[in-house]
């Protein structure tokens, strides 16, 4: 199984993501929506952070999630390439460790600037085959 699929949108970009479970398919979001921004660059496990969130609904989550990791990247020029998320999907809950490093024009690509998360066409299926869907304002 591919990790994601990108969807082209009328002046967006939006990812369809893909998991095992549903905590996978919310790596995947998040690192489909960093290899937007870094053209898919290589990016190192160099810093690690951590994340904890909670939302009334699980949609909610998944703009939460990745809203936070797209401020992450633009106050403090990070770039993550590696996620391990937890999700307690009866209390809306995504406990995240993840990885990365200072994004660096000389290593990284200039992709796409990912300006928000939107929450058109916003979906979230947690039983099989586990997926995401949100489309991006560019």
């Amino acid at each position: 199984m591919k990790p994601y699929d990108l969807i082209d949108h009328t002046a967006d970009i939006g990812i369809k993501a893909y998991g095992k479970t549903l905590a996978e398919a919310f790596e995947h979001a998040a690192k489909g929506m960093f290899d937007i921004i870094t053209d898919e660059s290589e990016i190192e496990s160099v810093g690690q952070y951590e994340i904890k969130l909670e939302a009334p609904e699980l949609e909610q989550l998944l703009v939460d999630w990745l809203s936070e990791l797209l401020f992450l990247n633009a106050s403090q020029n990070l770039v993550f390439g590696f996620f391990k998320v937890e999700i307690d999907e009866k209390k809306k809950i995504l406990k995240a460790q993840i990885f990365g490093e200072k994004y660096n024009i000389s290593k990284h690509k200039v992709g796409t600037e990912v300006k928000a998360v939107t929450y058109h066409m916003l979906e979230v299926k947690n039983k099989k085959p586990y997926h995401t869907q949100v489309l991006f304002d560019i």
